[in-house]
């Protein structure tokens, strides 16, 4: 039901780039070896959140908030 919701689908892909940013800081073998195909989807989300980390903790505090005071 997160597709049919916007700020839900938004708090998916925000939680799915954090996990695999991290999940690359702590074993990068995991996502390295999958760069192409259906699987690649992890390795470019773990680029976004390596590259754009200020803008993606900018995100996750804002998110939070609004999760926090409008629901």
């Amino acid at each position: 039901s997160a597709i049919f919701n916007f700020q839900s689908l938004l708090t998916v892909i925000l939680l799915l780039i954090c996990t695999c940013a991290y999940i690359r800081a702590m074993a990068p073998s995991l996502l390295d070896k999958n760069k192409t195909g259906l699987l690649g989807i992890f390795w470019k989300c773990a680029r976004i959140g390596e590259r754009k980390s200020p803008w993606v903790a900018c995100c996750c505090v804002i998110m939070a908030f609004s999760i926090l005071f409008q629901q």
